[in-house]
């Protein structure tokens, strides 16, 4: 349940939201949406994978509002995507589709199709660069330009459409256990409420638009001590995935003609419609376990944990495979494989806004308590007199 409003005088809180503009614009400066979505791509990331919706102009008009609180950002882009109709939904998307951006591995050294370490953090030197101070769009707009002359260079020689998934190698070699196929549809957390136990498209659901602080703190937590789990990073890609709807129509045709399943799905292949494109971060991660053959005797192989969101948001989407593989794993006695205590506790609007609601008057509860008090006190001394 979430706490969102409360009652008041209406010329009180007509002069807090006031002096909440005045803050935002007492510098004279307003911040331009193109800008935050040019300039804070890792919080546009942010805010589009805990909202679970696919908008860069959105969440950089939420992050402009929220003045750049994230949890304030989610909560605006939720409200909003909360009156969205649903008119379609996607075919399913295949990772393996993926227009590659950054692929890598820390499992192997060579994979197939190569490493390709594309935009990170992880190989700088974490210095503050003061020239950032004096930076101005004219330098961008330069440096720009350059690179992308090199990029020309580089992209002829790198064929990054359909890599070829590494963990597949594995399976080959049925060092990983094959997936059921499964073609139902999943659950929608969305539009029902979850019940315990859930399933796993229920889980992934809730684990890709946790707050990415909670999610990491949980998956840290898993690897440090509660079950003291410890995976390898099979392949970690991100990068552009297409999105596809089929014909609203194909319903009303196949009724007329009367086609069978065959060219049904023929027509369907056909008549797709491509709606664009999605930046994610897709992570696969491996961890050794045991398994009983038929002879009885037990062998080691592989359990995967699978994480993917928005944007690129590398931490959280490795954390979230984590958690993946502990509650997989199940049972009570690590607070990180208790799925009611990890699902319950990861969202970013639930646990800001209960927490928020302690700030909301609470009156008559607490004179309640206080009346409470100052009678046990007072019979306490009278207890004490006789």
């Amino acid at each position: 349940m979430g706490y969102v409003a409360v009652k008041g005088g209406t010329q009180a809180i007509e002069e807090s939201i006031k002096r909440l503009k005045y803050e935002r614009l007492k510098k004279g400066l307003v911040l331009d949406c193109h800008e935050i979505e040019s300039g804070m791509r890792c919080l546009i990331d942010q805010v589009m994978s805990e909202s679970s919706l696919y908008s860069e102009t959105l969440a950089a008009i939420s992050i402009k509002q929220a003045e750049g609180s994230p949890e304030e950002a989610v909560f605006l882009l939720r409200a909003y995507r909360s009156t969205l109709p649903r008119k379609h939904y996607s075919r399913t998307v295949h990772s393996e589709d993926m227009l590659v951006e950054r692929r890598i591995s820390a499992s192997f050294k060579e994979i197939p199709g190569g490493q390709i370490l594309g935009a990170a953090y992880d190989y700088t030197h974490r210095l503050i660069d003061f020239d950032l101070i004096m930076e101005t769009d004219e330098d961008a707009i330069n440096w720009v330009r350059e690179f992308n002359k090199e990029s020309v260079v580089h992209s002829e020689k790198a064929d990054l459409a359909n890599l070829p998934k590494v963990l597949d190698y594995l399976r080959a070699e049925g060092l990983i256990p094959a997936c059921a196929k499964d073609d139902s549809d999943p659950d929608d957390v969305t539009k029902e409420s979850v019940q315990f136990p859930t399933s796993r498209s229920e889980r992934l659901q809730i684990l890709t638009s946790g707050q990415t602080g909670a999610v990491t703190s949980l998956g840290y937590a898993a690897l440090r001590s509660f079950g003291a789990l410890h995976p390898n990073v099979g392949e970690l890609r991100i990068g552009n995935l297409p999105v596809y709807v089929d014909n609203p129509f194909n319903e009303h045709i196949e009724n007329e003609e009367g086609e069978c399943d065959e060219n049904k799905d023929k027509r369907e292949d056909k008549d797709a419609y491509y709606i664009g494109e999605i930046k994610v971060t897709e992570v696969e991660t491996l961890f050794p376990t045991s398994a009983q053959q038929g002879n009885g005797q037990r062998v080691i192989e592989f359990g995967l944990g699978y994480g993917i969101c928005f944007g690129q948001n590398e931490t959280k989407a490795i954390a979230m495979s984590i958690l993946d593989r502990c509650l997989e794993i199940g049972g009570t006695e690590y607070p990180t494989h208790n799925e009611e205590f990890v699902l319950l506790h990861i969202d970013s609007v639930e646990s800001t806004g209960f927490i928020s609601h302690l700030k909301l008057p609470h009156y008559v509860t607490f004179q309640s308590e206080l009346d409470s008090v100052r009678r046990s006190r007072k019979e306490g001394r009278e207890i004490n007199e006789n």
